[in-house]
């Protein structure tokens, strides 16, 4: 009788799959409700929040002012042809 009994256990929904299903998180539909949902952030993250949106900001303003001040940097090939009898002349 211990082998059926144990047997049949395998059929039985186990007391997690009995609960009810947990409310999601991420279940905020509109803008508001996910503003709404800024308020359950820790008060402690909020300056680590600033300092990491100001060095972002810096790093993309300064890749930007590379690129658009600094005359030097090769953004494309040049003078492909150079560059094919070069490889021609090395066959």
């Amino acid at each position: 009788m211990y082998a059926t009994a144990r047997a049949l256990q395998a059929f039985r929904p186990t007391l997690r799959m009995m609960r009810p299903v947990p409310k999601e998180e991420q279940a905020a539909h509109t803008i508001t409700q996910r503003l709404r949902r800024l308020r359950q952030i820790p008060a402690e993250l909020l300056p680590l929040g600033v300092v990491v949106g100001f060095a972002l900001f810096a790093a993309g303003y300064s890749i930007v002012r590379h690129f658009v001040v600094d005359s030097n940097i090769r953004l494309r090939r040049q003078n492909r042809a150079a560059e094919h009898a070069a490889e021609a002349k090395h066959e």
